[in-house]
């Protein structure tokens, strides 16, 4: 919430308190020793009141001064979506640190409930077994205080119980890529399995990201990391969600915008 949204249904709570007991400005004024001309700005949405001043308004109108208060929407959690070389970490780990705020990758809390690496899991237990942990996981994470920033799993959008939870209670982004980033940064993280006794490798890939992408596409915002680059990204990222993951009073910022 911003701070004109947020002084403006102030202005607007105060004149119905005023107006409910049927007084005028004026004998506002005489009651609560504030003068008319600034409660004037103040029911108008323009004046920055003190606490002290807003106490002496409630007192004198027969309220709380937390009942005239705009309730602040609550800091959420920033989940982050995309197939693996997305850039949920990296760019993660920098959101969350401009935002002040923890960041946690699900598939770690995953890896430490299991007590075996993501890999041990698909080749011991298999992906039922995986999308089990991922779900219990999840639930783990959302009982933590926001805010947050939480890196998902590349295939959460095929663990409907997970993803419906996800997009019901955070505030989700897509950071979109094209195959041959996606493939290029798994590379370059130092993992050749994608390409290995594997000549259709690519194609799976596209395919992949074709039957995932009208799932990703449901989150709140998108991302192009491909178009962006890094830094540009960080900006958008902070652009779209910054404002939900900030705790405390509203202050005036930039607008939600998706790249």
């Amino acid at each position: 919430m911003s701070t004109e949204v947020f002084l403006s249904e102030l202005g607007r709570r105060v004149r119905r308190a005023r107006e409910a007991r049927g007084w005028s400005r004026r004998q506002l004024s005489r009651a609560s020793g504030v003068s008319e001309r600034y409660l004037s700005d103040l029911e108008a949405g323009r004046g920055n009141i003190s606490v002290v001043r807003l106490a002496e308004v409630a007192f004198a109108l027969g309220q709380s001064p937390k009942a005239l208060l705009p309730d602040l929407p609550a800091p959420r959690i920033v989940a982050l979506l995309g197939l693996r070389g997305a850039g949920k970490t990296t760019l993660g780990r920098r959101l969350a640190q401009r935002l002040g705020v923890p960041f946690v990758e699900l598939d770690r809390e995953v890896e430490r409930a299991a007590g075996m690496s993501l890999e041990e899991i698909f080749e011991i237990h298999g992906e039922g077994y995986y999308r089990r942990l991922e779900r219990e996981a999840l639930d783990a994470v959302l009982e933590r205080p926001a805010p947050f920033v939480l890196a998902t799993g590349g295939g959460i959008v095929g663990n409907a119980p997970a993803y419906e939870r996800l997009l019901a209670t955070c505030c989700t982004v897509w950071l979109r890529a094209s195959p041959e980033d996606h493939w290029e940064r798994v590379l370059a993280q130092g993992d050749r399995r994608p390409m290995q006794d594997n000549p259709k490798a690519m194609e799976q890939l596209r395919a992949l990201l074709a039957a995932r992408e009208p799932h990703y596409a449901r989150a709140e915002h998108m991302v192009d990391t491909s178009r962006l680059g890094e830094a540009g990204a960080l900006e958008a990222l902070l652009g779209a969600v910054g404002k939900a993951a900030e705790p405390g009073p509203p202050s005036a910022g930039a607008s939600n915008a998706g790249a």
